[in-house]
């Protein structure tokens, strides 16, 4: 979808009710007030049906959406939210349930009285509907000055991207007001409030053995990850759009478990076999932040292979995004070559970054683990468009200038073939 608009013509209005509404009432026209702030939609399990909002005020009263069809705005349901954290305001979550697929939703936020103004969004098709999402590396540092011209640029090149997916590191101090409102200012209010954003926490959202107090009231996850495990239920999960599951793990085994790490990847690695075994669609996408093949020279995450690697190429997932290592590369086990030398097969690992610090890069870490890197850059922000069209996928990474330095495609129209496009 448009971050600015419906993505497509309305499906047939489904006027089932939500679950927790009250009595349908006349959506009102009058400008909304501007208390409500940080709106963002978070990915449930199923976003054909239903739709997380989170948001922050300075009240803790009566948290509440309005959604309304957008062919049918007089038609508003009101779902009541709840608070679920005070930091710098109170933070509030409301899901609506009972939705339409492919259909487009007008919706506020507030307290009742004060409202955020009207935004659209549009739930995802019911069945492998071709549509375009976005990834982004580490955010990070000089989020205003250096990534947001990124983020705008990525933004602009495909309006009509319908998610976000988010490799950690979003800021630099995980408990940074600041830098958390530089972030929200980076994206801008539509693109945070009209398309689904998947997150997975950092390094840097974590202080000491700590997950940021704003990590989950702003990404609380669809809820259907581990039970159990330092921060696993909040930060662990997966959604499914279109075709594509998009599995979420959290690879901070240092911050969040440094006592019990093999154990809490384990804990994670059998939830994975779970999720990537009861996929029904033909796509896979996981996402985390640490590399399981390192760019940096000084930088292993040999545990993070060990717990997951086995897993990710036995069920050959087709991307696993990743950051953590401020540079670009992409890149394959050479056991998936293939005898042409622009082909692979198996999964394919990406490494990127949005901010400005940067590392120096190296083949090291993957040729030493039985992998390569077919392409690497240092000193290079990006951001990535993957399309998702039938039995086909194809991935661009661009600087902000429109430059592309990286392209392949993925047909699995005859077996799985990825092919270098560049």
């Amino acid at each position: 979808m448009s971050p600015f608009s419906a993505r497509r013509p309305l499906a047939l209005l489904c006027t089932t009710l939500l679950a927790l509404t009250t009595a349908v009432a006349t959506a009102p026209t009058a400008a909304a007030a501007t208390t409500p702030e940080r709106v963002l939609l978070s990915p449930t399990a199923d976003p054909a049906t239903s739709q997380t909002l989170t948001w922050r005020s300075d009240t803790s009263a009566n948290p509440t959406l309005q959604i309304a069809p957008a062919s049918a705005p007089g038609q508003v349901t009101t779902v009541a939210g709840t608070n679920t954290a005070s930091v710098g305001g109170t933070f509030h979550r409301a899901t609506a349930t009972g939705l339409a697929p492919d259909t487009a939703y007008r919706y506020r936020v507030g307290d009742g009285t004060d409202f955020s103004p009207w935004r659209t969004f549009t739930t995802a098709a019911s069945d492998a509907d071709p549509f375009t999402f976005l990834y982004f590396g580490d955010v990070q540092n000089g989020i205003s000055s250096g990534a947001a011209p990124v983020v705008r640029a990525a933004l602009a090149a495909e309006p009509d991207a319908e998610l976000a997916v988010h490799a950690g590191d979003l800021v630099d101090s995980s408990n940074s007001e600041a830098q958390w409102t530089e972030w929200f200012e980076a994206f801008g209010p539509e693109a945070t409030g009209t398309m689904n954003h998947v997150t997975t926490p950092g390094n840097h959202e974590y202080s000491l053995f700590s997950l940021s107090r704003y990590w989950t009231p702003q990404f609380p996850g669809a809820g259907n990850g581990p039970t159990s495990g330092n921060h696993l239920p909040q930060t662990v999960y997966h959604t499914d759009y279109q075709g594509v599951r998009f599995i979420v793990l959290n690879s901070n085994y240092r911050a969040a478990a440094p006592l019990s790490s093999s154990s809490w990847l384990a804990t994670q690695q059998r939830w994975l076999e779970q999720a990537l075994a009861g996929n029904p669609h033909p796509w896979t996408v996981v996402t985390f932040h640490h590399p399981v093949f390192s760019n940096s020279p000084s930088r292993d995450n040999a545990a993070l292979r060990r717990a997951w690697l086995d897993t990710l190429e036995s069920h050959d997932v087709d991307l696993v995004l990743q950051g953590h290592d401020h540079s670009y590369a992409r890149g394959n086990l050479t056991a998936n070559r293939t005898s042409d030398p622009a082909v692979q097969t198996g999964p394919v690992y990406t490494v990127a970054v949005t901010g400005t610090k940067m590392y120096g890069a190296s083949t090291a870490n993957w040729t030493e683990n039985g992998a390569e890197a077919r392409v690497q850059l240092a000193n290079t922000q990006t951001f990535q468009t993957v399309r998702v069209d039938g039995a086909r996928l194809h991935y661009t990474a661009r600087t902000a200038d429109g430059t592309v330095v990286d392209s392949f495609t993925i047909d699995k129209t005859d077996g799985k073939r990825v092919t270098d496009t560049l």
